[in-house]
């Protein structure tokens, strides 16, 4: 049984380094029409992405061995028109322009239901998505900006710190932490 939403290619690659969620995610999904293969590490990721191309993944940024992005590229690589949603507890913006930029269509922070990444999935192109009910704090935005000139600096923090003017100690602080609500 596949949803009309869904199309005659029901392929969804889930690759997520948390082997409960993964299972209850693949289970949700299969409810909804999906032929649902997953992955627990970048490697074993992008050999599925390479044997197999996916019509659609989930792809948590943080993976136990390596970055999600790299999963990413290479399912563009073996399916340019796959639908990627990028799942991630380390949301921010500069990672979320990073993956939009190697072609995920939407960026979810967890926790992610099975019905947000589901609509995100088969969200038509240019559909638009309802604003946040809450905007974000002036500590988020302030978060978000650092973490964003962090990405810049491909993730040196010697030199993250001296554009922001900050002490290299106080930046490592701040980087450790989770973001604020």
């Amino acid at each position: 049984m596949t949803d009309d939403a869904i199309g005659p290619d029901n392929s969804l690659l889930i690759v997520d380094d948390d082997g409960p969620f993964i299972r209850r995610l693949a289970k949700a999904m299969e409810t909804r029409g999906f032929a649902v293969e997953s992955a627990e590490s970048v490697s074993e990721g992008i050999n599925r992405a390479r044997a197999r191309p996916p019509r659609y993944a989930v792809v948590d940024l943080r993976l136990g061995d390596g970055n999600g992005l790299d999963v990413i590229a290479a399912i563009r690589q073996n399916k340019a028109d796959a639908r990627v949603i990028v799942l991630t507890g380390y949301g921010n913006i500069a990672t979320a322009v990073n993956a939009v930029k190697l072609g995920a269509e939407d960026y979810l922070a967890k926790p992610a239901d099975a019905d947000e990444i589901y609509a995100a999935l088969v969200r038509s192109p240019g559909e638009k998505v309802e604003p946040p009910e809450n905007p974000m704090s002036a500590d988020r935005v302030r978060w978000e900006h650092i973490q964003r000139v962090y990405e810049m600096c491909e993730r040196n923090v010697s030199e993250t710190a001296r554009r922001l003017n900050m002490h290299r100690r106080t930046l490592q602080r701040i980087l450790a932490k989770r973001a604020p609500k």
